[in-house]
């Protein structure tokens, strides 16, 4: 007969399984989220190019909609119009595992990170 387990310790004796510490862990400092958001950022700076990632940042990626500020006006019809495409290519190739149906974009300011 297979061994019933039970949630978070729950009426459980002995040791919890390291796996199950660290889980509690990540998700209670965020830190899963970060590297997601790293990732995603990575993965965006590489696939718009130095040229325009200065120029732009990644706000967040919603129900496979990734939504990133531009700079101004000029770049993001550029973005939106020219290199939309080519981007969801280059996204999808580096964030094999996420959704990713569409690209917003919208005009911001863009805070430097070095600040």
């Amino acid at each position: 007969m297979a061994e019933r387990r039970t949630p978070k310790g729950e009426g459980r004796s002995g040791p919890e399984l390291l796996s199950e510490v660290l889980a509690r862990l990540f998700t209670a400092r965020g830190w899963g989220r970060r590297q997601d958001r790293l990732h995603l950022e990575r993965a965006w700076a590489e696939a718009v190019g130095p040229e325009f990632a200065a120029q732009t940042r990644v706000v967040s990626l919603r129900r496979g909609v990734l939504e990133v500020v531009v700079a101004n006006a000029v770049l993001l019809q550029e973005l939106a119009h020219f290199h939309k495409r080519r981007l969801l290519e280059g996204l999808r190739g580096r964030l094999s595992g996420t959704t990713l149906t569409d690209l917003r974009f919208r005009a911001g300011v863009i805070e430097n990170k070095d600040s």
